[in-house]
């Protein structure tokens, strides 16, 4: 006959931990609000007017030219582009950043 193998709780100790604070009743969480959109500063909200412009088709193609021609050509042949579109870039022309294309 082969040796009965032993249990593991026969060589190690059986410790039971003890319950804290015994059954509670939940209470439902309250709801989670949702967070705020973060706050845009005015340079940011530009850029993104200007990027709303760069992408819209309705006022022609933008290859090889400056977001300010593209909108002066749009005026030209009636397509109404924004005026806060050309005020921006009148305002802030010397920023590099505002002359530069997303596309």
């Amino acid at each position: 006959m082969t040796p009965k193998r032993g249990l593991i709780t026969d060589t190690f100790k059986v410790v039971k931990k003890a319950r804290r604070g015994g059954k509670r009743d939940k209470s439902p969480s309250p709801p989670v609000a949702e967070p705020e959109p973060p706050q845009l500063s005015e340079k940011e909200k530009d850029l993104q007017e200007l990027k709303k412009f760069d992408l819209d088709w309705k006022f022609g193609p933008c290859t090889g030219i400056s977001r300010l021609q593209r909108w002066e050509r749009a005026a030209l042949h009636g397509l109404n582009p924004p005026q806060e579109i050309k005020d921006i870039l009148l305002k802030e022309s010397t920023d590099p950043e505002y002359t530069q294309r997303y596309y």
